[in-house]
């Protein structure tokens, strides 16, 4: 019931404005990364929730109580955080590196208490960390989210945080070979403000 992707990447950013082209041959995958506030014509950092960096640059983003911990990645290392990570933060600034907040679902093998409710119903996509390998896990179909977060336990996922999805949210492709492009789910508007990207 779960969809596993498991990019070979030099680096990860999080890239801000408009998502990632596919003519540019060095992306291998991206997908929506922490949530949007308003359906604004117009970019502004300002309406991605909670702090967040960008090639080494940080943003100030909406006060946001759902992102109850942070992906931070620098000197091509990653971390799962737990609220506090302001620290963590200023870490991928120092360093040239990426970070967001989201909703932590799992934190070394430990199932949390995200703010999302378990009965609520999507196709969810989640950023994990499986047997030492970084990877992009979401469920096949739609399902209960307390299900999608058995299913990840039972795959032995040591750290899982949420990325956006819902309609049009969930938009994303990688890139299955140089000449192949993969998408998942149908682009269906403009207004997603930031992406996980990661690099050849």
């Amino acid at each position: 019931g779960l969809r596993f992707i498991f990019p070979n990447f030099s680096k990860i950013d999080l890239v801000c404005d408009s998502m990632p082209s596919k003519c540019d041959s060095a992306v291998i995958f991206t997908a929506e990364a922490a949530y949007t506030g308003g359906l604004l014509e117009k970019f502004h950092h300002t309406n991605i929730a909670g702090d967040h960096v960008c090639s080494g640059v940080k943003h100030r983003g909406y006060r946001c109580s759902r992102n109850t911990g942070a992906f931070v990645y620098y000197k091509g290392s990653w971390k799962f955080c737990n609220r506090p990570y302001e620290n963590e933060i200023d870490s991928a600034v120092v360093y040239g590196g990426a970070a967001f907040g989201q909703e932590l679902i799992i934190k070394d093998s430990i199932l949390l208490n995200p703010p999302r409710k378990d009965r609520s119903k999507n196709i969810f996509r989640a950023l994990c960390e499986v047997s030492g390998r970084l990877c992009i896990i979401e469920s096949v179909t739609i399902i209960e989210f307390g299900e999608f977060k058995s299913r990840l336990i039972e795959a032995k996922v040591k750290d899982a945080i949420y990325l956006d999805m819902g309609g049009g949210w969930n938009h994303a492709w990688y890139r299955h070979s140089k000449d192949s492009i993969v998408e998942l789910h149908p682009k269906r508007h403009n207004y997603c403000t930031n992406w996980i990207t990661f690099y050849e």
